[in-house]
Parts: C-alpha cells; structure tokens; sequence
C-alpha cells in the first residue's frame, strides 16, 4: 500500500471533493461518499501515512491523482 504522509484531514477533504465525493456526515471523523464508494477520514492532523494510504486506495484513486488533486 502506497504511503502519502503529512496530509492534514482539511486537505483530504478538499481533494477528495475535486475527485467527486461529497460529504455524507461529520462527527469525530468525516464520512464522504461518490454514490458507489464510501470513505472515512479521521480528523487527525497529520493522518498517518499508512491510513491515508488506505483511504485513497478505498476511493478508487491512484497516489499521483490523489497527489494532483491535493
């Protein structure tokens, strides 16, 4: 698993929002949906590499789209 390290969750979000998510709910992490895939955000900051890693792998993204986004 790719390791994208130093991401703060705000940036995450943001990415995530250019590649087509949007945000389903907020509490003590950040739920966010593209109608077909489901992704969970801590709102740690930094995320840890290996978590965000995990997440852009779960939305369906490759490292360098998920890195062009941010």
């Amino acid at each position: 698993m790719a390791k994208i390290p130093g991401v703060n969750h705000l940036d995450a979000v943001r990415a995530l929002e250019k590649a087509g998510f949007q945000i389903i709910r907020q509490g003590k992490h950040i739920v966010m949906s593209n109608g077909e895939r489901f992704v969970t955000i801590p709102r740690h900051n930094p995320i840890k590499a290996f978590t965000m890693g995990g997440i852009v792998k779960d939305a369906g993204l490759t490292v360098e789209q998920f890195r062009k986004s941010l």
